[in-house]
């Protein structure tokens, strides 16, 4: 093992230390290249991507600072007792990209991805390196939890599969909320949708009890045709910014900079989305003309970060509503110990609502809801092991006392935090973690199978249309 994690360092680290932008346009660049792109057009892309990535990653970290801020002046405010907090993504992907690890599971997800293609298990082809991440962390805190490496190896292949299954399932959906050509290649491998098979149990509890609320939900889009700029991305983020300044006790001052801040971000993701689906076009023109004239017709998808779905208003006005509701199950939640302040704005949760209930607004917000106490539960479960982590490598983030625990709220892949932590106790021989550990994989496994029968009957029903019309 150590001899394969030393080849993944060699082969990845130079690529991993330029950081995501750079990594993912020359990713991206080369790509095109080999599917004989133009080297112009392969490189526009390319670099298209790296500045969408730059600028979600600029507004995402805007909004979630300013919202930090509010969050921490509520609990002064209030003088609540928890007492992990929530420092967002950003110093979790330093910290899991900190460990050797990392690029040895990175090395192991490619093989396992190109075996599934050479032997059509799959269409899609992960070029999300950076996001590897998150799967990784699951690994690693298996690892923590007393898992050896080869364990630690077969979970995370074991949930890699499934994930790059999960994108194929994906796509058409994809097509529809974008209204993209079917030749679009665009999916993701994302571990948000990871989510998916759990959100879909809800779904289907809401088709047998709760159809009728159907009837009073709303297009976002449409709404926001009609009422003008009240129904607005941009007025969206001042109700959401008042709201939480309010709770928190801000002067008018800030109370304004906070909803001026959280109204820009919101009409930036939807401008910056566009950018995602532009810098895949040349890449698409090249995988069509490839397949049509080496691969008989067979199409590849191409494996994305999730923002090229950020376009869609039910994204953002779910997580403007789940955002209080977030905040006032943390308060409440037994369990829990984490307050949400970088992960306020739920990106974490949203995207795979909207996928799996195709935007009904009122779905999303009620399931989300509902599971909100799951990624609670796992930022407050992964919070010793994240901090011994970022204090080893010296990623502890500055302005944060050091005897605090820190932790994400909406961490994606909260189910797989769980996982890796009932198989890394399991791996320590105490029977009742063995039993738990068995029945909570087979319980996953079966349930995302149900899921992926729901998917293909979906699927089956869009192709229908399409043959139809």
């Amino acid at each position: 093992m150590s001899a394969i994690i030393e080849i993944a360092n060699k082969i990845f680290q130079p690529l991993i230390d330029l950081g995501a932008a750079p990594m993912m346009t020359i990713v991206l660049t080369l790509i095109a290249l080999v599917f004989k792109v133009k080297p112009s057009r392969a490189l526009e892309g390319g670099l298209k991507l790296g500045i969408a990535i730059t600028g979600i990653g600029a507004i995402i970290d805007m909004l979630t600072s300013s919202f930090s801020q509010a969050m921490a002046d509520f609990v002064a405010r209030t003088g609540l007792s928890l007492n992990i907090t929530d420092v967002g993504w950003a110093p979790l992907a330093t910290i899991t990209w900190g460990s050797p690890y990392t690029l040895y599971f990175l090395l192991v997800l490619v093989i396992v991805n190109v075996i599934m293609l050479i032997w059509k298990k799959t269409n899609t082809l992960d070029v999300d390196i950076f996001d590897v991440w998150h799967l990784a962390f699951v690994g690693l805190f298996a690892i923590w939890s007393g898992a050896n490496l080869l364990i630690a190896t077969v979970l995370v292949v074991f949930i890699g599969i499934l994930k790059i299954i999960n994108s194929d399932l994906m796509k058409p959906t994809f097509n529809d909320l974008l209204d993209a050509p079917e030749n679009n290649p665009m999916t993701t491998t994302h571990m948000n949708y990871m989510m998916n098979p759990i959100i879909m149990v809800f779904d289907k509890i809401f088709d047998k009890i709760f159809p009728w609320l159907d009837k009073y939900d709303f297009d976002a889009a449409k709404l926001n045709n009609k009422v003008g700029f009240w129904g607005s991305k941009f007025a969206i983020g001042i109700y959401l910014g008042i709201f939480v300044g309010l709770l928190a006790g801000q002067n008018p001052t800030e109370i304004f900079e906070l909803a001026f801040t959280a109204a820009v971000s919101l009409e930036l993701f939807s401008l910056i989305g566009q950018w995602f689906i532009d810098s895949i076009e040349p890449l698409s023109q090249g995988i069509t003309d490839f397949a049509s004239k080496r691969l008989k017709g067979r199409t590849l998808n191409i494996g994305l970060d999730w923002p090229f779905l950020a376009g869609r208003a039910e994204i953002w006005a779910a997580a403007n509503i789940l955002a209080p509701i977030m905040l006032l199950e943390a308060v409440i939640l037994p369990g829990n110990y984490l307050l949400p302040l970088g992960g306020i704005i739920a990106m974490g949760i949203t995207p795979a609502l909207l996928v799996v209930t195709r935007g009904r607004i009122i779905r999303m917000i009620v399931i989300g809801a509902i599971e909100l106490p799951v990624f609670l539960w796992a930022g407050t479960l992964v919070a010793p092991f994240v901090t011994n982590m970022a204090k080893n490598i010296g990623a502890f983030p500055e302005g944060v006392a050091s005897n605090q625990l820190i932790s994400q709220t909406t961490m994606e892949g909260p189910m797989e935090k769980f996982l890796g932590y009932l198989v890394g106790n399991a791996s320590q021989g105490e029977i009742e973690f063995i039993i738990y550990a068995v029945l909570a994989l087979i319980a996953y496994l079966l349930i995302f199978m149900w899921y992926r029968r729901e998917m293909n009957k979906r699927n089956a029903a869009y192709a229908a249309e399409k043959s139809e019309s």
